[in-house]
Order: C-alpha cells, then structure tokens, then sequence
C-alpha cells in the first residue's frame, strides 16, 4: 500500500512538473465566453484593424465577432448553415463565410455585418483564405475544388480542380503556389493559382488523415499534421521530401508557426496544444498545454503574439469559450 502511495505521489509530482514546464512556454492569459453557442466551433480569423476575432461556430450556425481590446463577444451573424470558414479582407472591408451545409459563400460589411452579396458553390464550402498578392478569395469546397473569387465583384474569376475535398490549404506569395491536403485522396496537391489543375501530387507513406497544414514564414518548410496515427511532418516546399515526423496529440485541427521564436503549435481535439522548438538540428517537442476536450480550432495572431484556441460549451453547462495564450518568452 505505501509503494502504491508512494508511486501515486511521485505520477503526481512528475503531472505538476509537466505542467509548469509547460506555462513556461505558453500561458493562459484568459478566457472571453461565447454564451449561447452550442455544438463545434470551426475556423476562425481575425480583423487587426477593429481588433475583432472571428469565430465559425458551426455547430451553432453562426458567426461571432469577439472584441479583443474589450475581452467579450460584441455581435453575431445567425441564420448560416454550417459556416466553417471565415476570414476578414481589409481593402474591401469585408467578412466572408463559407457554410458547409449549402456551399454558399457570404459577404459582410466590416464595418456593420450587414450583408452584401453571396455565391453559390454547391456544396461543402469550408475553409478561406484571402491572397495577400492581390486580395483575392481562395475558398476550398465540394468534392474537389479551390474557388477563386473577386471580392470586390463577388464573383468566381477561377476553379482549380482536385481529386477529393480539400481541407486546410497555404498559399506561398512569392510563388503562387498553392499547397493543399485532400485527405480522401491520401495526398497534399500542390497548384499554380494561375492554372486550373494541380502540377504536383505528395504522399507520406503509412500516414492518413491529413488536415490542419501552415507554412512557415521563409516558404521553404510545410507543416502537415495527420490524425492516423498523430504525426507531425515537415516537408521541404521545393521537393515535397519530408524532413521530420514528430508524435503530436490526437485530433488535430489546426498547425502555425511562430517564426518570432521558431516554434510550432498543434491544437487537438485531445485536449491539447503541443508546442515544438526549433533549433540548428529540426524540431524537437518542446510541451504540452492542456486545454479541454473538443478544443481543436486555434488561431495563431503574430501581429498580436497571441494563440487563441476555440473551446466548445461543456457538458455540464459551462460555456464556450475563447481560450487567450500569450506565447513566452
């Protein structure tokens, strides 16, 4: 009984330990409710220019605007189906959202919410991004296929063609290259966005579910996150050859890096956010935060050195929430 104790006792320290290990890299600097928000929270962005965080609560079919200078939800855009992909373009002043459950694409003023125009994909609209080259929407949807659109004009001006349905994509701007995970396919794509099929295929052999993806800020390293089994891979942007493949938590949703302190951050379904360190040799594990369970969505703001990662309501009643990291040293 006292061995038992005392093997209890020396788990527990080592549990302690960990965890303090862990606040030395990432703290928990608060947390902003999302009162009335049920269900899976999906992608999020941010608008710099009024501070104002945006969150895809999918399972809620809705859209919150979080005020970051004042740490609270400021509004809310409901009736949406589905949204999983949000994202804010600066020179239009526009929110977009891509909702999933009628593959629609909306436009918001910025200034206001109030609505400007949407596009019809067909189906499974998900994830955003806007190309910092010339402002465009880049919105993957359907069973196969990146849309370019014209903010300015909500107008589709381009279609680039995939295999499966694309989950998290890159953009490099310095080449124009578009990077590209179709987990159905069992690939990352790689496109040109000045054509309309994929001018190269990749493949980790013995891994499978590849969604959350980044770049790093240089655009020669690609982080790839699989689910089955939980591996994080590097891969050289110029040849597609993986450099390193490092256990991280289960569930994974979203990858960034912080190119500030060269690290990388995973956040996971597990209840996790694992964080590895660069150095002369790779990446190696650096910790582990715990979040909670569910919590997969994350945002990492380097204008704001912040990581925000989205918690869904609990069980026993607890709200959602918007989890702030501040990143040390």
């Amino acid at each position: 009984m006292r061995k038992a104790s005392a093997i209890a006792c020396v788990v527990g320290l080592l549990v302690v330990a960990i965890a303090a290990q862990a606040d030395e890299f990432l703290a928990l600097e608060g947390k902003i409710a999302l009162p009335g928000v049920a269900g899976r929270i999906d992608h999020m962005a941010v608008d710099l220019v009024r501070q104002r965080l945006l969150v895809a609560e999918l399972g809620n079919g809705s859209v919150d605007m979080v005020d970051l200078t004042g740490g609270r939800q400021a509004q809310r855009i409901t009736g949406l189906r589905d949204p999983q992909g949000v994202a804010y373009a600066q020179k239009p002043d526009l929110v977009i959202v891509a909702s999933g459950g009628d593959g629609s694409v909306r436009f918001y003023r910025g200034a206001d919410l109030s609505p400007v125009g949407d596009i019809p994909l067909g189906k499974d609209a998900d994830n955003v991004r806007v190309d910092p080259r010339n402002g465009n929407i880049v919105v993957g949807y359907g069973s196969g296929g990146l849309a370019v659109i014209d903010p300015a004009k909500r107008s589709k001006i381009g279609d680039i063609k995939l295999p499966a349905h694309p989950e998290s994509f890159q953009l490099d701007p310095a080449s124009g290259r578009l990077f590209v995970n179709v987990p159905d396919a069992g690939q990352i794509m790689v496109a040109d966005l000045a054509g309309s099929n994929p001018v190269g295929r990749w493949a980790v052999p013995g891994l499978r579910a590849n969604f959350p993806m980044a770049i790093d800020p240089s655009g020669l390293t690609l982080a790839t996150v699989f689910r089955n089994p939980a591996k994080l891979v590097l891969l050289d942007t110029k040849s597609g050859a993986a450099t390193a493949q490092l256990d991280t938590c289960g569930d994974a949703d979203d990858v960034f890096f912080d190119g500030k302190r060269r690290r990388i951050y995973v956040s996971c379904g597990a209840g996790a956010v694992d964080l590895f360190q660069g150095d002369a040799t790779g990446y190696r594990a650096l910790a582990r935060v715990q979040t909670s369970s569910g919590a997969r969505t994350s945002l990492f703001v380097s204008e704001l050195d912040r990581l925000f990662v989205a918690a869904r309501a609990g069980l026993l009643g607890a709200d959602a929430a918007i989890l702030a990291f501040r990143p040390i040293p």
